[in-house]
């Protein structure tokens, strides 16, 4: 009886921290917060596919703001509705540091430009620290996302 009670225990140790990192990645549905730290701009969600992230506007907060398009935008973005624009792409976890994924970048629909990314969840995976930078990570902003599901 022993024996079966110390397997459960494992087998639950091992379910609960299975879960604990699946919350410790970027994927999901993230509520992303201007810069003043209190209005929630838009929810965003963050899917992997292979180990790579990429994240979609999937709604604005501001009804008068959902039919907004990416005028400041480059490419194949310039004029395109920012509510289902992929802001978010080629993200992948680092290989130095596995608490942050990085190696991508992030659109800013506000001005059009284009950033290389750096992702961080903290809090047990309850919120997103991104950070948008040119060049080094030092010169750049953060913001802090909250997770919405």
């Amino acid at each position: 009886m022993k024996t079966f009670t110390q397997a459960a225990v494992a087998i639950a140790l091992c379910g609960a921290s299975v879960l604990a990192f699946a919350q410790a990645t970027p994927a999901g549905l993230w509520r992303t917060i201007d810069d003043d730290g209190k209005t929630e701009k838009s929810l965003v969600r963050i899917a992997e596919n292979g180990g790579n992230y990429v994240g979609k506007v999937e709604k604005i907060s501001d009804p008068a703001k959902a039919g907004e398009k990416c005028v400041e935008c480059k490419g194949a973005q310039k004029d395109q509705p920012i509510q289902g624009m992929t802001i978010l792409s080629g993200v992948r976890q680092s290989a130095d540091d596995s608490t942050l994924f990085d190696g991508g970048e992030i659109t800013d629909p506000a001005n059009g430009k284009t950033y290389k990314v750096r992702l961080h969840p903290i809090e047990g995976g309850k919120k997103l620290e991104v950070r948008g930078y040119v060049g080094i990570p030092a010169l750049g902003r953060t913001q802090t996302w909250v997770r919405a599901e």
